[in-house]
């Protein structure tokens, strides 16, 4: 990506430079999913973000983030910069058991080849939310990754390519990508979807997460759960703090009018989702 700042986006990592090499990978994979969120909170907000990889590192710099098409986009985008041989992928994420495997472009996979010390290829994939910390190897088998497992598997629904099965505990089922590479064009018209339709999960909750070692932290409404010990936030004040402490999302890059907005929008969504259970007390708006 002609101009690309390449220290400033290791900076937001944490990161030096280093020549390619298969733990430098891990460096960057585990730092990425660390500290750049995946959210969709734009989208919350009505107004969809462009696809371009400028347009999601100039927010990433800002100490935001965004979903796949933006995390993955950015960082193919640094991984070939930094003189890796990276792949981007058509995919497909199945939200639960019912959803048939599909590869309908509603993720943007990544694979890297070529690193000097492993004759391997690997999935690196930040844009999965609560998915890998680091990368896998493109290798039938079973991997442990903290409280995770995950099973690599050839795709049967896309020939030559790939099958992710997330932990059960995990807030998906799987995901399969095509084995061709592909241009982040292509994933245009199920962006738009994605951003816009109310069928979209991007557009119904509001979700924030981000992975390390040990686990997953995920604010989803109202709800923070932090690897695995839940709590309901209760006021605006709080739910910001939360973005900010555990997801590290600035509340100064929104107005008052967006915090208050979002806020409803929360309240909102876990009224629905409680539903007439009355089993939790919901914060007034």
């Amino acid at each position: 990506m002609p101009g690309m700042d390449v220290n400033g986006y290791l900076a937001r990592l944490g990161l030096d430079p280093e020549p390619p090499g298969l733990e430098a990978l891990r460096r960057l994979h585990a730092a990425h999913v660390e500290r750049v969120p995946y959210e969709a909170l734009e989208i919350q907000l009505g107004r969809p973000t462009p696809l371009e990889p400028s347009a999601s590192l100039a927010r990433i710099l800002r100490g935001r983030g965004g979903y796949c098409y933006h995390l993955n986009g950015a960082f193919s985008a640094l991984l070939a910069a930094l003189g890796y041989q990276v792949t981007r992928h058509v995919g497909g994420v199945q939200g639960s058991a019912a959803d048939a495997p599909n590869v309908d472009g509603n993720h943007l996979a990544l694979t890297v080849t070529g690193l000097p010390d492993s004759a391997e290829a690997w999935l690196v994939d930040a844009g999965l939310g609560d998915g890998p910390h680091e990368p896998l190897p493109l290798r039938e088998g079973t991997y442990v990754q903290g409280p995770h497992t995950y099973r690599l598997r050839p795709s049967e629904v896309a020939p030559g390519g790939w099958r992710f099965e997330h932990d059960p505990s995990g807030s998906f089922t799987g995901m399969d990508f095509a084995p061709g590479a592909t241009q982040l064009a292509g994933f245009a018209a199920k962006h738009e979807w994605l951003s816009t339709s109310p069928e979209s999960g991007f557009v119904r909750v509001c979700v924030i997460q981000r992975r390390d070692a040990n686990g997953v932290d995920c604010l989803r409404a109202l709800t923070l759960d932090r690897h695995g010990v839940k709590e309901l936030i209760e006021s605006p004040g709080d739910w910001w703090a939360a973005a900010g402490d555990v997801f590290g999302i600035p509340a100064a890059q929104f107005t008052e009018e967006e915090r208050e907005r979002l806020w409803r929008q929360c309240v909102a969504q876990h009224e629905a989702h409680v539903g007439e259970k009355g089993s939790e007390v919901v914060p007034s708006a």
